[in-house]
């Protein structure tokens, strides 16, 4: 369905219920805002994968502005304030009290920013492969790391500003180091690619570079889960350990798996367990 918020008609997708019967009474489940990566992907690259969720909670998937089945927009609005400002009027829209907020990857940059600038809005947080800054060294570092001479030139070659030809090159060199498990051929056949949006984004001065959320960080109150893997070459440990750092330890919760890469779901199923306890969890 498209719903219209901040002028733009997002596309969204619910699954699972959100009242359940429990004997004489219907009894109301927790709502989980599923943020997708990219950025210039759309919501199905965590569908499938994520409904295990459903299982327990209610799920909202939806595509960021300017993504997938979204509305396209002007790039001035393609910006991490926009996004998070687009999620806040959809959960009013849709009348959630108490929503979770999990988000991957890009999604995990704007669920840090509607942390911030919503805190009012949020009952609990899933930040999954993510970190609170973007440093292309440390970036060009790990895929050397784990891929070698090779992997660090075409990383760095698509991070100066990511095109139709370096791109190409990048899912061909890089993307197969991003988890231990092969991603499914027919996830990326199912997917819209915005391309335009990641150049936008990713440029030379762009704000993928220049976003900062320490110190914002630092005041955020709700339950906090983080969970990384240990051979993550785009956000890598050391980078999520620097944002884990800056959430108070007293709502903090963090998960590093062994021998998992980006989005640590695809190397390892614990990954949902972690997830749905936490969900769960009173708080």
């Amino acid at each position: 369905m498209l719903i219209e918020v901040n002028n733009s008609r997002l596309y969204v997708d619910i699954v699972g219920s959100g009242l359940v019967a429990k004997g004489p009474e219907m009894v109301e489940r927790p709502t989980v805002f599923i943020l997708h990566g990219g950025p210039g992907m759309d919501h199905t690259t965590m569908k499938p994968d994520f409904n295990p969720l459903a299982e327990i909670a209610q799920l909202v998937y939806y595509d960021h502005r300017g993504q997938g089945r979204s509305d396209t927009d002007k790039p001035e609005n393609w910006n991490l304030d926009q996004w998070a400002d687009d999620l806040r009027a959809l959960i009013e829209l849709l009348g959630v009290d108490n929503p979770i907020v999990l988000g991957l990857s890009f999604g995990g940059f704007v669920a840090q920013n509607y942390a911030i600038r919503h805190a009012d809005k949020l009952h609990k947080l899933i930040l999954a492969s993510t970190v609170a800054r973007m440093l292309p060294e440390r970036v060009f570092d790990a895929f050397q790391e784990f891929g070698g001479n090779e992997a660090r030139e075409t990383a760095e070659e698509f991070w100066s500003g990511p095109n139709e030809e370096n791109t190409a090159k990048y899912m061909r060199d890089c993307l197969p180091l991003y988890t231990r498990t092969e991603r499914d051929p027919e996830e990326a056949q199912r997917a819209i690619w915005t391309p335009e949006v990641i150049e936008h984004f990713s440029k030379p001065g762009g704000e993928n570079w220049t976003f900062d959320f320490r110190k914002g960080l630092e005041a955020i109150t709700c339950p906090t889960l983080i969970t990384a893997g240990d051979i993550d070459p785009i956000t890598p440990l050391s980078g999520v350990m620097e944002m884990a750092d800056h959430v108070p330890l007293k709502i903090r919760e963090l998960e590093v798996f062994s021998n998992c890469g980006h989005g640590v779901h695809r190397d390892d199923q614990k990954a949902f367990e972690v997830m749905k306890n936490f969900i769960s969890k009173e708080s």
